[in-house]
């Protein structure tokens, strides 16, 4: 494989967590519209970075971190920005940051007692970010004047916070099955 391939998804990835600040304070600066732009370009680099990476074989630790890392972090800054401008209701934002607090203390609490952890995301997980990404766009399309608003937002906000409850409640109860079967076989 050529040595810039193997680099290209991580590099995706590094230019995806550049565009946290940029997008960040577009939002505070009220300018929505860009900032919904680049956070399309975020969402087609974050999907472009596991295409090359499978395609070229040029997956890496690095990157199994960092990509839900920027991920994360994108989403955090606009949905907190959108929730304090009052473009997403504040309850959306807390329960968006107690669940991933949640699936972040259970992981460090499982490598504490396991000493390994390998996370992969699930189904359910994949199609939560999925629908965090899209109601984002959607709030960002709508703040920008792209597209009309209407009640089709708050249907959008349901559906994810179904979604987000859903893979909160499987990461606990998997993580949780997995550290109880560890402790029973004295592996932890």
């Amino acid at each position: 494989m050529h040595g810039t391939m193997r680099h290209l998804p991580n590099l995706i990835t590094l230019m995806r967590l550049a565009l946290v600040p940029v997008i960040g304070w577009l939002l505070h600066q009220g300018e929505h519209r860009l900032a919904f732009w680049l956070f399309v370009v975020s969402a087609l680099s974050d999907f472009a970075d596991g295409q090359i990476a499978r395609h070229w074989h040029a997956e890496s630790r690095f990157g199994a971190v960092v990509d839900p890392i920027a991920d994360k972090l994108t989403m955090f800054v606009v949905t907190v920005l959108l929730a304090l401008q009052g473009a997403l209701p504040w309850w959306f934002a807390a329960v968006l940051v107690a669940r991933d607090l949640v699936i972040v203390t259970g992981a460090l609490a499982f490598r504490w007692v396991a000493g390994a952890l390998e996370m992969a995301p699930t189904r359910i997980s994949k199609l939560n970010t999925a629908l965090q990404f899209v109601l984002l766009l959607a709030v960002l399309a709508v703040q920008g004047d792209l597209v009309p608003d209407g009640p089709w937002i708050g249907l959008l906000i349901a559906v994810t916070l179904a979604t987000m409850a859903a893979s909160g409640l499987h990461y606990v109860l998997a993580w949780g099955r997995r550290a109880a079967r560890l402790h029973r076989r004295g592996e932890a």
